[in-house]
C-alpha cells in the first residue's frame, strides 16, 4: 500500500509545486507590493508605484520571482534569454519580474536598483517590481536566495510553476505553452 500511495504521490508531482503555494490549474494567488512597487519609466525619469497582480491579466504572462542576488537571477536566465529570442509580441505576451531586495546581500539593494533600472530601459514594455519587504516570497512561500518561475495564462491561471532553475526539457516545456497560449 505504501508502494502505491508513493507512485501516486509522484505521478501528480507535475501539477503541483511542493515548494510554493503557487497551484498549477488555478489563478495566481494575490500580490500587492507598495514598498517600492513597479519601476516606471517615463520621459526619461524613473519612479515607483503601487503594484498588484490582478495588472498581470489580459497577455499570457511569464512572471519570475527572484532574489536580489546574481546567482538567484541566473537560475533562470536560459529561459529569460529564449523568451527575448521569441520577440513575442506586447500585445500578447509580457514578462514581469519581482526581485526581492529583502533577499538581497547587505549593502547591494542599490546595485539591484540600478540593475532593474538598467532592465526598465532595455526591456520598456516588461514589468520590473521592487519587492523591499519580501512579501511575495512569505506570502507565496517561496525559497530564499531562488528564482520562481510561474507561466500565466490571459485569465491570470497558472499554466507552470516552478521554485528553482528550470531544466532544458522544462524551458521548452513553458515555450511550448506560451506559444499555444497566445
Amino acid at each position: 500500500m505504501k508502494k502505491l500511495i508513493a507512485v501516486v504521490a509522484l505521478s501528480l508531482t507535475p501539477f503541483i509545486s511542493f515548494a510554493s503555494s503557487v497551484v498549477v490549474g488555478e489563478h495566481l494567488p494575490q500580490i500587492n507590493i507598495a514598498d517600492k512597487g513597479e519601476v516606471i519609466l517615463a520621459q526619461g525619469k524613473f519612479s515607483y508605484r503601487d503594484w498588484s497582480s490582478d495588472e498581470l491579466k489580459g497577455r499570457v504572462m511569464v512572471v519570475q520571482h527572484l532574489a536580489g542576488r546574481t546567482a538567484s537571477k541566473e537560475l533562470n536566465d536560459p529561459l529569460m534569454e529564449v523568451i527575448a529570442d521569441a520577440n513575442f509580441s506586447p500585445e500578447v505576451y509580457n514578462t514581469a519580474t519581482i526581485v526581492n531586495t529583502d533577499d538581497a546581500m547587505w549593502g547591494t539593494s542599490g546595485l539591484v536598483n540600478s540593475s532593474l533600472k538598467d532592465n526598465k530601459e532595455e526591456f520598456p514594455t516588461a514589468i520590473f517590481v521592487i519587492d523591499a519587504s519580501g512579501n511575495t516570497l512569505n506570502q507565496l512561500a517561496l525559497e530564499e536566495k531562488s528564482s520562481a518561475i510561474f507561466l500565466i495564462d490571459k485569465e491570470g491561471t497558472v499554466l507552470f510553476s516552478k521554485d528553482g532553475a528550470l531544466t532544458k526539457d522544462e524551458i521548452t516545456e513553458v515555450m511550448g505553452m506560451i506559444n499555444a497560449n497566445i
